[in-house]
């Protein structure tokens, strides 16, 4: 057994957001597995390897994902005490709705005088874009709360343990001059016994970081830079051997746009050798943009390589909106063939959709999607408020010309309106926001997207039907947005937020119970509602024979019909351009050839 002195624990913590009421967000079993936890806790067992607190160091390490494993600092202070040594907590991947419940977490610990550091997207995303550090931050560090920017690769956590073993940590660790190379860096891990409390036991892992476009809301390009660095497609292998090792065959690559990695050919390349050449069934999700069916293979290697879900910026269909936000690589031209690709070679796509442009009406807003319904071969769509959030272009603009933003950062979670609108009132952007998700995700789109599933061979249509309940429950029931989302949603009274008052026991049970009960009934019913839409489709003998507008094939000529594009500025410059085109190929067809 190791000697007192020589134990060092390292404690890292995902930590969730409040809802509305002030309790934690956590569910049974949760969504998204964390990528910076398994990120961390991959560099982390790297240090223990390494021994870089000195051999004969125990370091011993424990990771908790808030979204589903509750965390009791009171628990964890006295087993640190009892079992002695020396520790560090790290509230990582901290966002910018998460950082003032990583506050509550750190000051319970900083009061029984142990050392903490948070790291993350917010702190990160400040650092990189703001003069001075915002009052948040300050008032975290005067606690005693350390601050890391950046990224810990490189043994840059190394340093970090070095100075909490030797009682110097510094009050700020700040690399986001100096992102580091990401390749044969060690892998991402998080142990078997924590990731099956997520939905299906997944885990994730990133496989590129940064992004060279210059979208206005977007935080990434700015905390992870514009420079694409990668990781090899031996660690790609390493890490699902690891993973598969204990059971672990479900992934979400989090890359943000994995169209933009130069090196997807050797990666998927290297998945279908596993796949196809060892018989492991490894599934995924992975992000794309809208122009990734211009890559050769580019699709077709996907589906083979295990992609059975793909996330779309799709972001608006109004070309306005997107030149507003830097978004000129979204062609709305291109929707159609791409989503239709995707859905040639059976995979399920979901898309991103920003609502509060400064060019948005609720008219328009709703118009717009009943065009998405009518014309884009789409399975689930998810709406976001547009958010300045700290990190982003637009939180630093808005905060140099001194325009209002909601102060709580526990709002700025893409589902909550933190600023105000120059055509809709604050009453109409949050209606909208609400008729977003009925309108797509009413009983009549539910059985169209049923019924296209169902008319393809690769269609999954029960799939597709979990998949909506999942998204549309999560909001319509549970009243959060479904990536935050999970099974049978759990309360604690004694985790509300600093600030608001501890409830009775005799308030807090029954109406918990109440709301448990009346929330499931809900659910019961919608399900059953749906099931028998998903039923009556099935049954139908000529269901292969269902065609309508999203999914019929285009050719140019017939594209002008599309209210996507002929009711959009950018899409009649596109017919303008085409018209073009098309009359310089009749006019060079009717030119007699010259002699030679």
């Amino acid at each position: 057994m190791a000697a007192l002195e020589s134990i060092f624990h390292f404690v890292m913590i995902k930590p969730t957001h409040y809802d509305d009421d002030g309790y934690p967000i956590q569910w049974v079993r949760s969504a998204i597995p964390s990528n910076t936890l398994a990120c961390l806790n991959g560099l982390a067992e790297d240090c223990r390897r390494r021994e870089v607190l000195g051999t004969g160091v125990d370091i011993r390490l424990d990771t908790y994902d808030e979204t589903n494993r509750r965390v009791f600092p009171e628990k964890i202070i006295r087993q640190l005490q009892a079992e002695g040594g020396k520790a560090l907590i790290g509230l990582v991947g901290v966002q910018s709705n998460q950082f003032p419940r990583a506050v509550d977490i750190a000051r319970k610990f900083r009061a029984a005088d142990i050392p903490v550091v948070i790291g993350g997207f917010h702190v990160s995303g400040c650092l990189a874009m703001l003069p001075e550090l915002p009052s948040e931050i300050r008032e975290a560090m005067d606690l005693g709360i350390s601050i890391f920017a950046g990224e810990a690769e490189e043994n840059r956590l190394d340093i970090v343990f070095k100075d909490a073993w030797n009682g110097a940590l510094k009050p700020l660790y700040n690399y986001m001059d100096d992102l580091p190379d990401i390749s044969n860096a060690p892998s991402p891990i998080l142990p078997r016994k924590h990731l099956k409390h997520t939905a299906g036991s997944h885990s994730s892992f990133d496989l590129g970081r940064g992004c060279p476009f210059q979208c206005s809301f977007c935080t990434i390009i700015n905390v992870q830079g514009r420079k694409s660095r990668f990781r090899t497609a031996d660690d790609l292998e390493t890490i699902i051997r690891e993973n598969v090792a204990q059971g672990i065959d479900r992934f979400f690559i989090t890359d943000d746009n994995f169209a933009r990695n130069r090196h997807w050919e050797s990666f998927f390349d290297r998945l279908i050798a596993l796949r196809e050449g060892e018989g492991l069934d490894i599934k995924f999700a992975i992000q794309v943009d809208t122009l990734c069916h211009k890559i050769e293979n580019f699709i077709e290697k996907a589906v083979r390589a295990g992609a059975t879900r793909v996330f779309i910026g799709l972001e608006n269909i109004n070309p306005d909106n997107l030149m507003a936000a830097k978004k000129r690589q979204n062609k709305i031209t291109e929707y159609r063939k791409m989503l239709q690709k995707w859905r040639e070679h059976g995979a399920t796509t979901y898309a991103g959709y920003i609502l509060g442009f400064p060019g948005d009406t609720r008219q328009s807003i709703l118009r717009d999607i009943e065009i998405i319904k009518r014309e884009l071969p789409l399975e689930l769509l998810e709406f976001f408020n547009l958010t300045p959030l700290p990190g982003s272009e637009d939180h630093k603009n808005m905060l140099a010309k001194g325009e209002w933003m909601d102060p709580d950062l526990n709002k700025y979670d893409l589902d909550h309106r933190v600023t105000h609108h120059p055509k809709m009132s604050d009453g109409e952007w949050d209606k909208v926001y609400k008729e977003a998700w009925d309108s797509y995700y009413s009983r009549d789109h539910l059985k169209t997207i049923i019924r296209r599933a169902a008319a393809h061979r690769r269609g999954r249509p029960g799939n597709k039907l979990f998949l909506i309940v999942w998204f549309y429950l999560t909001v319509k029931v549970e009243g959060v947005h479904p990536l935050e989302g999970g099974f049978f949603r759990v309360k604690h009274r004694l985790d509300r937020r600093s600030g608001l008052p501890i409830e009775s026991p005799f308030v807090f049970y029954p109406r918990f119970v109440a709301e448990t009960v009346v929330k499931h009934l809900r659910y019961a019913v919608n399900i059953a509602s749906y099931y028998r839409i998903y039923r009556e489709v099935k049954r139908d003998p000529d269901r292969r024979l269902y065609s309508d507008r999203a999914i019929e094939p285009d050719m140019d000529e017939t594209l002008a019909d599309l209210e996507m594009i002929r009711d959009t500025r950018g899409g009649e410059e596109w017919l303008a351009q085409n018209r073009r085109n098309r009359e310089l190929v009749e006019k060079a067809r009717s030119t007699p050839a010259t002699a030679a």
